[in-house]
């Protein structure tokens, strides 16, 4: 697998906040309605827009519109996307021929 450095920067921007971080765990019960992660969170309404956007940008949360909310929900394929990229990104490469730092 190669690793896209764009795809991998919003992986890991997903998950390099502390609410993004709880959001994602409060979706491991399942889908969850925006107006519930307001309550669970105590954000505002346009905060946790920039939170979704983010979540859902890296592939890691997938919504869908139900009348006027939003309803989200971890993507099985995102998350396993996003465990490859970081077990592609920090597997040693044996082959490497370079030594640190140049020396």
């Amino acid at each position: 697998m190669q690793v896209n450095e764009r795809e991998t920067a919003l992986i890991f921007k997903a998950f390099c906040d502390e609410n993004r971080i709880r959001i994602v765990k409060l979706l491991r019960s399942g889908e969850k309605c925006g107006c519930r992660l307001l309550e669970e969170l105590s954000v505002s309404q346009p905060t946790l827009s920039h939170h979704m956007k983010i979540l859902c940008d890296s592939g890691v949360v997938v919504g869908r519109k139900e009348g006027k909310w939003m309803h989200y929900s971890i993507s099985p394929e995102g998350a396993a996307r996003a465990l490859r990229c970081l077990q592609v990104l920090t597997a040693l490469d044996e082959n490497q021929t370079e030594t640190p730092c140049g020396d």
